[in-house]
């Protein structure tokens, strides 16, 4: 593999985030500007008002079911695995295994190749297409999770979990918080191919990312919004919600309800315990301490380029491994509850 250094001649931080001189483009820019490639449909990387926007076409369908009109001047929708020229760099989309349509940028110029991985994955997910390795000079990936503490539970385990305990109180309603794009999707996909039927049942703010889930191809089965439900108690039924309702006025007229939270951060007890969170779920959207080293080395890079998360501590770790570890320290990243 070539030394990374020329990369960093044309792929740096910038005031408004990571971007490529080599096409005069950011990814996932942190506020508006002329040209952005987006990686995926989160708030804190598909970011309204620019005014060019090249992304996979679930990504652009994504962004404006939920930013409107204002979600970019022009879109460029790009399928995954087609190599486009955007100025003098070279540009592909390659599954980041994260949502539907999440996306990892394959840039490459002058010889060298860097991937950019967005948010990922490396778990089965039946609501996206599986992360692929890229071999590069660059990898420059997320750490949501990058403490050796966070090591993800398998899907089914989880699963069973809960089905266990709506049989051992199924007096109570079952009140799960997910996050809107992607979690809420997959956690009802899981329960599908678990063998649960029954209608699942919907905040408000989930309606329109399930629908376009399902206009896209990705059948839910039978989902409806509480405020149709013929008896607001909801006794025995699973009600899902974006987290931040889980404890407010709008939980209250159902039947004891029994607070779930499906989340990579449900490993940390003490999070789980403030959030007033009865059965934590350890079910995340992101890849946990082992993934993310795996995958590092998979992509056999160089040099490793920090985005977000817990910079430090994978730094450190690439450092042990006798790699390139670099914090990049980009602005406008959050922790997601995912």
């Amino acid at each position: 593999m070539r030394t990374a250094a020329s990369v960093e001649t044309w792929l740096y931080p910038a005031d408004r985030g990571l971007y490529c001189a080599a096409g005069d483009f950011y990814i996932d820019p942190h506020s508006a500007v002329d040209r952005a490639i987006v990686t995926h449909g989160h708030a804190d990387h598909a970011r309204p008002g620019h005014s060019h926007v090249l992304a996979t076409p679930e990504t652009c369908r994504i962004m404006q079911t939920r930013i409107g009109d204002n979600a970019a001047g022009e879109f460029q929708p790009e399928r995954l695995g087609q190599a486009v020229k955007v100025g003098d760099a070279t540009v592909t989309l390659v599954p980041a295994g994260h949502v539907m349509g999440s996306a990892q940028v394959v840039i490459e110029h002058a010889g060298q190749r860097a991937v950019v991985s967005g948010d990922y994955k490396r778990r089965t997910d039946p609501t996206c297409e599986a992360f692929e390795v890229v071999t590069c000079d660059v990898f420059v990936t997320e750490a949501t999770f990058g403490l050796p503490v966070f090591r993800h539970e398998r899907d089914d385990r989880e699963i069973d979990r809960l089905l266990r305990s709506i049989q051992t109180v199924p007096d109570r309603t079952h009140l799960i918080g997910v996050y809107g794009l992607g979690k809420c999707q997959r956690l009802i996909k899981l329960l599908r191919l678990a063998g649960y039927d029954e209608t699942i049942w919907l905040h408000g703010a989930l309606k329109a990312m399930c629908e376009l889930y399902d206009e896209l191809g990705i059948e839910l089965g039978h989902v409806r919004l509480v405020s149709e439900a013929d008896d607001p108690k909801l006794s025995g039924k699973i009600v899902m919600c974006p987290p931040g309702a889980l404890n407010d006025r709008w939980s209250r007229r159902m039947a004891d309800p029994l607070v779930v939270l499906a989340s990579g951060w449900m490993r940390v007890r003490g999070r789980a315990r403030q959030r007033g969170v009865e059965l934590p779920l350890i079910i995340s959207d992101h890849a946990d301490w082992g993934e993310l080293i795996q995958t590092i080395e998979e992509t056999q890079a160089e040099e490793v380029w920090v985005t977000h998360g817990r910079e430090e501590a994978l730094v450190r770790q690439l450092e042990l491994m006798g790699r390139c570890g670099r914090a990049l320290a980009l602005v406008g990243r959050e922790d997601e509850t995912e």
